[in-house]
């Protein structure tokens, strides 16, 4: 007869749960690429996590937090505005991955954009534009500025182009200081492609061709850096901008700092991590085809925007009343490329986007972007770019 008793077992002990990486992340907020930063890093934590991360709303003048001084974390991931946060920074003597400034001296890892990379990308954009007169709108106050700017004027003097430049002079009232960037803007011969070396300025600049009843993109055509929306989206006209990848740059630091706090992997003092800038966001600002024969500027906006669709050079010459003969001369002598070279660079800058934004298939994309035989497109992609499809994808794309 069963009692109702039942002996009771003996429990196995509970084992002690794996310790979570804490980990604070000092990155400013308040524009969107320091928020794609916090994406990527989110991304990095969701894939291979968990860590307990600190993260409050900041600005780049944000202070340090005090009671980081003695917290027993495992790590940070910061990007730093002066020296101060730098001192504070290296007195936790915790891993640390620097995510802004190679200006300041420190020993910590570094993970960013490559700046020199910017430049270039803007001068290639408002060349590919038809532009020949080109100018620069730079604040010298940080050193990444400079080398967006130099580089940018450098590679245009490669192509035999110069470059006016504009300062910006942190002495001015802001009114006083568009009084002269308007009368600066006025100065230049036009058509004219300008590069404002962060959004900031190029929503400024904006302002002041506004101010000085100059048509944009007509007569000056705009391309900021940093692609910040709500800079971008406000700007009046909208902002062509080139898009920084901080999704990839938090996920690269995150992974970094990953490695390091496991002692998988101790970083060299100073090491740098320079990633590639994504494309060119095409806003208003800087849309237009930029040559002085009508017809040609008409010939290339109809190569702009019907590259895709299986055109050819005979389809081109017909839409603008040109022979084909004559077409090829005009266009090689103001642009420097034939019309079959041009419809090949924008099915081929369509060809990188699609590769670095979607998950489209081959051929998928060839057939997007104009191309009957995805074999063919993989081989020529391959020749232009020195990486095949996939490598190209691996390595820029915006996560």
């Amino acid at each position: 007869m069963d009692s109702g008793l039942h002996p009771v077992m003996p429990q196995a002990p509970r084992s002690k749960p794996a310790r979570i990486p804490q980990v604070a992340v000092l990155v400013d907020t308040s524009r969107s690429y320091g928020r794609d930063i916090v994406r990527g890093i989110r991304r990095y934590v969701a894939e291979h996590g968990p860590w307990s991360l600190y993260l409050e709303p900041r600005d780049l003048h944000s202070r340090f937090p005090a009671w980081l001084k003695d917290w027993p974390g495992d790590g940070i991931l910061s990007r730093t505005v002066d020296d101060a946060l730098l001192r504070q920074l290296k007195a936790t003597k915790l891993p640390v991955i620097e995510l802004r400034t190679t200006v300041l001296q420190h020993s910590f890892p570094f993970v960013g954009m490559d700046n020199r990379m910017v430049g270039t990308r803007v001068a290639e954009h408002l060349r590919n534009r038809g532009f020949r007169r080109f100018a620069c709108y730079l604040d010298t106050a940080e050193a990444f500025f400079v080398e967006r700017s130099e580089c940018f004027a450098q590679t245009l003097r490669d192509h035999g182009f110069d470059c006016a430049v504009f300062k910006s002079s942190p002495r001015l009232r802001w009114d006083e200081h568009q009084r002269a960037l308007a009368e600066w803007l006025m100065s230049l011969e036009k058509p004219v492609g300008v590069f404002a070396v962060n959004d900031q300025l190029g929503f400024w600049l904006l302002d002041a061709a506004r101010r000085a009843g100059i048509a944009v993109p007509e007569e000056v055509a705009v391309v900021g850096a940093e692609n910040d929306n709500m800079l971008c989206d406000t700007a009046s006209p909208p902002l062509s901008s080139v898009r920084l990848r901080g999704q990839a740059v938090g996920y690269e630091a995150a992974r970094i700092l990953d490695e390091w706090m496991a002692k998988k992997r101790i970083p060299k003092a100073g090491e740098r991590h320079l990633l590639a800038p994504g494309d060119i966001v095409v806003r208003q600002s800087s849309d237009i085809v930029a040559v002085e024969d009508p017809r040609i500027a008409a010939a290339l906006r109809f190569i702009r925007q019907h590259a895709t669709e299986q055109i050819d050079v005979t389809r081109v010459a017909r839409e603008t009343a040109l022979s084909r003969s004559v077409l090829e001369r005009r266009m090689k002598a103001l642009i420097g490329r034939s019309p079959g070279e041009e419809i090949n660079r924008i099915r081929f800058a369509a060809v990188e986007k699609l590769l670095t934004q979607t998950d489209l298939t081959l051929d998928a994309i060839a057939a997007r972007c104009g191309f009957t035989h995805p074999q063919y497109m993989a081989e020529a992609f391959r020749k232009r770019a020195g990486m095949t499809p996939g490598e190209f994808r691996r390595q820029r794309a915006v996560i």
